[in-house]
């Protein structure tokens, strides 16, 4: 588990097969390799990874083929490319952006930024099976990152985020440009309450229409709400 505040900036380099190399930049990395060993988890771009082998300012990784599918690490990837790095969260840590889980729901794709004179003004565009756990003011996690959404367009699956100059700045978001891919997790807590409400059949989630029929004062009252 992770909060979405990313600690270090690192590259990521493709080693051939599902293997990849992540070196740690900068002083910042420290926080990472510290005391960094062998089967314990980072999040690459909010793609829980596991290390296999620790270097001295990194660590060597491989990606599963369900992970390939759903994140960008399954895109053609030839050379480097800049990835935002967390350590799996410690007992006692503080959480200070929300619960990211590093399973990544699918991938989204950048469509603007634009500087303000207090933030960066980014807007997203997500698949229809990701946009259902969006909500104004909610949380989600892009690359690792915990945003909070500040609008969302559900028509168009858009949603917009305002992001301070410092994330802006010490993440892969300043490398960003119109068209980008991005990983995508939803807000843990909108997929229990998805679960919840549709808990007659507990091998399926809602439907794509996210009906509401289900939920009566007898619902209700047999989950604890009254």
């Amino acid at each position: 588990m992770f909060t979405g505040l990313i600690q270090a900036l690192g590259t990521m380099e493709p080693l051939g097969g599902d293997s990849w190399q992540i070196t740690c930049l900068s002083q910042s990395g420290e926080v990472i390799i510290q005391d960094l060993a062998y089967g314990d988890s980072v999040a690459v771009d909010g793609v829980c990874l596991t290390v296999e082998k620790v270097l001295k300012d990194g660590f060597i990784a491989t990606a599963s083929p369900e992970t390939l599918r759903r994140t960008t690490l399954g895109g053609e990837q030839t050379s480097q490319r800049y990835v935002n790095l967390e350590a799996s969260l410690r007992v006692g840590s503080k959480v200070g952006g929300h619960f990211v889980m590093g399973h990544v729901d699918g991938i989204g794709r950048l469509l603007a930024a634009e500087q303000t004179a207090s933030s960066w003004e980014i807007t997203f565009i997500a698949s229809e099976a990701i946009a259902r756990y969006i909500v104004p003011k909610g949380s989600i996690a892009v690359n690792g990152i915990s945003l909070t959404v500040a609008a969302y367009e559900p028509e168009l699956f858009q949603f917009k985020v305002a992001v301070i100059p410092l994330t802006y700045a010490e993440t892969n978001l300043c490398y960003l440009v119109a068209g980008s891919l991005v990983n995508l997790e939803g807000d843990i807590l909108g997929k229990y309450v998805e679960k919840l409400l549709y808990s007659g059949n507990p091998h399926t989630t809602a439907p794509d229409d996210n009906s509401i029929d289900g939920i009566t004062p007898t619902f209700l009252a047999e989950h604890g709400y009254l």
